[in-house]
């Protein structure tokens, strides 16, 4: 059980964070708010947020549903890790 995550403020130090960051969320997802709370929060001047459209939390597991999206991720990588 994630007992031990409840009383810890997970995004407390996301503003340290200044490298490269990419966030992915469904934009049907359970956890979207989550993963765009965590995309404000962090600190980095190269971030980007990427909202799948159609997407629920469990169809970017894999690819089953056909809906990761494997170019914006290669993009992001090319021009933010160079």
């Amino acid at each position: 059980m994630p007992l031990s995550f409840m009383n810890m403020p997970l995004l407390s130090y996301a503003s340290e964070i200044t490298i490269p960051t990419l966030v992915v969320t469904g934009e049907k997802a359970h956890s979207r708010y989550f993963a765009e709370d965590a995309f404000n929060a962090v600190g980095s001047k190269q971030k980007a947020l990427v909202i799948v459209p159609g997407a629920n939390h469990v169809d970017l597991y894999d690819n089953v549903a056909g809906k990761i999206p494997f170019a914006r991720f290669g993009q992001f990588f090319e021009t933010s890790l160079k």
